[in-house]
């Protein structure tokens, strides 16, 4: 059967749920969901074709060739794909009545007025050399609720004003572009290491890549119609980051 996807057994990715019917997949960062510019053989997608490449194949680029969502690249965590075309069907109308459950956790800058809310912003794209997102009156409606897990005062050496730092649980009900990264900011707590929507705070620490992790998916399995919740730990780069910022590491 010829590919439509470049095989490519070299990506790395770990398999937390596996049957006939659909993958949980953990993505590490620096890895695209889907190839694109500069990305054509090295993305997740590609790592999964070298594996399940004719089951993909036959769902066939209306399905997203079985990819339910996507992560940015710098983003880790978990991802559900379809390998038959009744679980996707199946799954997308889930996606759509906002049934799948997604849990984040990031490390932000500086510390919400209140230790939980929900953000419903509405949320609009905009194209240019790179695609980002906006709170904007006209855009699509999007919804984040949020807990703040654990704050700390960053190390005042040199620094004139030092700030916090928070952990943050957020769970959006919504799918919009960048969604939980927008969010936060607009809330005045950018994630660690986001240069798009983060980058005008001067004082915040750097980090080695940005502090998101999409930790817990939690859904109704498409043939079962049991709830599977899939989680993913907190990583080895992230938890590093928590100890030299003096936060403690979540529970799932």
């Amino acid at each position: 059967m010829a590919l439509s996807i470049s095989p490519n057994s070299g990506v790395a990715y770990n398999i937390c749920y596996e049957d006939d019917d659909l993958l949980v997949v953990e993505k590490p960062a620096g890895v695209v969901s889907q190839p694109g510019k500069g990305h054509q053989t090295d993305s997740l997608l590609n790592g999964l074709f070298a594996r399940f490449g004719g089951r993909l194949q036959s769902l066939g680029p209306a399905r997203d060739w079985g990819l339910m969502h996507r992560l940015d690249r710098d983003t880790s965590g978990l991802l559900i794909v379809a390998l038959t075309p009744a679980a996707h069907q199946v799954l997308r109308e889930a996606f759509e009545q906002r049934r799948i459950r997604k849990t984040y956790w990031a490390i932000v800058f500086g510390k919400p007025p209140c230790p939980g809310g929900v953000m419903q912003q509405p949320i609009r794209e905009v194209q240019g050399v790179q695609k980002r997102a906006v709170i904007h009156r006209a855009g699509r409606p999007a919804a984040t609720s949020y807990r703040v897990l654990d704050s700390a005062v960053l190390d005042a050496a040199g620094r004139e004003d030092p700030g916090m730092v928070s952990l943050i649980e957020a769970r959006p009900a919504t799918g919009r572009l960048h969604q939980v990264r927008v969010h936060l900011a607009h809330l005045g707590c950018p994630i660690l290491g986001d240069e798009m929507y983060g980058g005008t705070e001067r004082n915040m620490p750097r980090v080695p890549r940005l502090c998101l992790h999409a930790a817990e998916l939690s859904f109704v399995h498409p043939t079962t119609q049991q709830r599977a919740q899939v989680r993913s730990p907190w990583p080895a780069d992230l938890k590093r980051v928590l100890a030299r910022m003096g936060l403690r590491e979540p529970h799932e």
